[in-house]
């Protein structure tokens, strides 16, 4: 045995989504755009005196932090990808990095409802034509970054799936992208609500208008940062992927008296899962051919088998 070279039976633990090396070009481009027009706002403050351009340059720091945050996380789990220290690949760095993001943008959601109601209750005069001028190039650079972010991948394939595609796209996607894209989506939200609230709280004389607009604008991107923090956080603690997957794999290994004792299925990637299974049965076969009936299960990435051969089963079947 010792003779025999094992490449035949390891395999590698590559669990990147299928635009990595895309995403990550485009989150670096996004992280440059926000840092370049946060420099901008930041200087142009100082300069022109203006607390509008320094306000939302300084918010717009939270962000670019986020965005190099998934940029990074992308590069690490690029070049870590075949390293034997990560037992499964390094496929949920993304998804560490997004629950980073989404609590940073929870805190971003928080800052701005305080400092919202601050101004509810202190109101202070506004620079209206500044202060709208800033949110319109704010505006444009979001959303340029937005589009350079969107998740357009399963437009550009429809595969079919037994388990039911809704759930499909759902763990094919990138959270670390989608943690990328909500941060230029709630800078573009913001930007959009502050354009509408300056304009009203102008035109009407109604001053508190603007921080009303804006708490509601911090509502929105609270519930996106929950979101976010559930979807991402369920990957890093395990959570079953999709319960139509589980019961997928059962229903192809439980045939012709085989019994599936035990059944672990998580996510080791966008689009990646892995499965550890125990099979009973009183027909042992090689693991390979129980991995042969899960060949054709979508996004089964790493199948582990366990067979135990069931001894009383077998004697009930010599007796009778």
């Amino acid at each position: 045995m010792h003779s025999h070279s094992l490449d035949d039976w390891t395999h590698e633990h590559e669990f990147l989504g299928r635009h990595h090396v895309r995403n990550e070009r485009r989150a670096i481009i996004v992280v440059v755009l926000t840092v370049v027009m946060m420099i901008a706002e930041i200087a142009g403050g100082m300069i022109f005196g203006s607390l509008a351009l320094l306000a939302d340059g300084w918010h717009m720091s939270t962000h670019a932090a986020a965005l190099a945050i998934s940029a990074l996380a992308y590069r690490y789990a690029r070049q870590r990808k075949s390293d034997r220290s990560f037992s499964f690949g390094t496929g949920k760095v993304g998804e560490l990095a997004a629950f980073g993001s989404a609590v940073v943008l929870g805190i971003v959601a928080i800052l701005i409802a305080y400092e919202s109601v601050v101004r509810i209750v202190a109101p202070q005069p506004i620079q209206y034509g500044e202060a709208i001028a800033v949110a319109i190039v704010g505006l444009i650079v979001n959303l340029a970054s937005a589009w350079l972010l969107r998740d357009d991948h399963h437009h550009s394939h429809s595969q079919d799936d037994n388990h039911g595609h809704d759930h499909h796209h759902h763990h094919d996607r990138d959270n670390n992208l989608r943690a990328a894209y909500m941060h230029v989506l709630a800078d573009a939200a913001t930007s959009v609500l502050a354009i509408a609230g300056l304009l009203v709280a102008k035109a009407f004389n109604l001053v508190w208008i603007d921080p009303f607009v804006a708490i509601v604008g911090s509502i929105v991107i609270a519930s996106w940062a929950w979101g976010l923090m559930r979807d991402s956080g369920s990957v890093l603690i395990d959570v079953v992927p999709d319960p139509a997957l589980e019961r997928g794999i059962r229903a192809r290994l439980e045939t012709g008296g085989d019994l599936v004792s035990d059944l672990h299925v998580w996510q080791i990637g966008p689009g990646h899962c892995a499965a550890i299974v125990s099979i009973v049965t009183d027909r042992p076969q090689a693991p390979a051919v129980y991995k042969s009936r899960l060949s054709d299960v979508d996004r089964l990435s790493h199948v582990t088998v366990e067979v135990s051969p069931c001894p009383h089963r077998h004697d009930d079947h010599a007796g009778s």
